[in-house]
């Protein structure tokens, strides 16, 4: 810096922002002088790629050193580097292109070889009121400011009549590339010259990428439009669906309960029905075991008083067991019944309580004096229920019941 404060510019010395590009191995520095320049350097001890702009530090540095809403000069040392990010690259290209750019003039000086190009295709889409130099030294940079500052803002070197022409195509194509490439402008009119022209076929070939570009972009936007509207399709359908199923799972709910409350009541009104009958089970018992006694104690001829005995007992002994048939069910007798006639609602209340003897190991005799029928009568039922539940030739009801009976625990 002193170097260039021999030349008067009049830098902050005890003013500097900077920030450290740690990344990418160096820190950006910005100095204003004269309240009218704004000059941009690297602090580095090697090349380096800039990585983004600094927007936050440029306007703090303007707001504080009282620049903001001054059209300033840029004085970019370019020192060191020898690339950019193409995101560098983009938001730079926004800057300059805007006509709300704070700057009216730019300079780049201490540029590389390697790196000119970008920094031309840079100057070549600066906006027409907007001074741009690329200048070798720090000297000729100072020399632009003054020649801006005396009104002179032309931005073009004087050249020869041979190199004037080659020197306009160049910076044609440097700007629709760039303006291709760093803005996005994929319509903008490409001034291609005529076929026997020596670069034709660069104009022509950058219009033909131009157009690949626009017509990819429109490609895509339509694909995007597309799976925008299958997404928007689907999510439709989806919530169809589910409010169908919510819907649906709300009628299967309450067409539960009222079966459930169908069943609790059927439940009461046989549990109500076999007390009733165990009671006048129980009475029968007791008056046969009194007639029996009775008999015991009559003065008939002892052959017709044991059979008539024989009888009483026979008799008794069948009441017990239909009383022990009746017995009032148990929970799990209940969720078992529940159970078995949801899954076979074609058994009527009979075969339900078959069902249920045959699980608690009652064997056909019984159950057939339970229910007053013959033994070959309840067999015949047997076969008829095997059928209606679905069972194979090699499956037994005891253990299809049986089966059910752990499931529904």
């Amino acid at each position: 810096m002193k170097n260039k404060q021999s030349h008067g510019l009049d830098i902050y010395q005890a003013k500097a922002w900077r920030n450290e590009h740690t990344n990418a191995g160096f820190t950006k520095v910005i100095r204003i002088a004269e309240k009218e320049i704004v000059l941009v350097s690297v602090e580095t001890q090697q090349n380096v790629t800039i990585d983004f702009i600094d927007a936050d530090m440029l306007n703090t540095a303007l707001l504080e050193s009282g620049c903001i809403g001054k059209k300033m000069i840029l004085l970019w040392d370019l020192e060191h580097v020898v690339n950019m990010t193409y995101r560098y690259k983009k938001d730079a290209a926004n800057l300059i292109y805007n006509s709300d750019s704070p700057f009216k003039a730019i300079i780049f000086f201490n540029v590389r070889p390697e790196f000119m190009t970008t920094v031309e295709t840079f100057a070549a889409i600066v906006q027409k009121s907007t001074s741009i130099r690329i200048v070798d030294t720090f000297q000729e940079a100072m020399s632009a400011i003054d020649e801006i500052r005396s009104g002179n803002i032309d931005n073009e070197a004087d050249n020869d009549e041979t190199d004037e022409l080659f020197e306009q195509r160049k910076k044609e194509f440097l700007a629709v590339t760039g303006r291709l490439s760093w803005l996005n402008m994929l319509n903008q009119h490409i001034n291609v010259p005529s076929p026997e022209d020596p670069v034709y076929p660069y104009f022509k070939a950058i219009e033909n990428l131009q157009s690949d570009l626009s017509e990819n972009l429109h490609r895509e936007q339509l694909e995007m439009e597309q799976i925008k509207n299958d997404c928007e399709r689907i999510l439709t359908e989806k919530t169809i669906q589910l409010n169908a199923q919510q819907e649906l799972y709300k009628q299967l709910k309450r067409q539960l309960e009222k079966e459930k409350n169908t069943l609790a009541a059927r439940i009461a009104s046989q549990e109500m029905e076999l007390t009733r009958v165990s009671t006048a089970i129980a009475e029968k018992a007791s008056t046969l075991q009194e007639m029996r006694d009775l008999i015991s104690g009559l003065d008939i001829d002892a052959e017709h008083k044991e059979e008539m005995i024989r009888t009483c007992e026979s008799m008794i002994e069948t009441e017990m067991i239909e009383k022990k048939l009746n017995i009032e069910l148990t929970t799990t007798d209940s969720e078992f019944l529940l159970k078995l006639q949801k899954k076979h609602p074609n058994l009527n209340q009979r075969e339900l309580r078959i069902c249920l003897l045959v699980k608690l190991n009652y064997d056909t005799k019984e159950i057939a004096r339970s229910i007053g029928i013959s033994t070959r009568g309840m067999e015949s039922i047997r076969y008829r229920m095997h059928k209606k539940i679905g069972l194979t030739r090699h499956q037994s009801i005891k253990g299809y019941l049986t089966e059910l009976a752990v499931a529904q625990a």
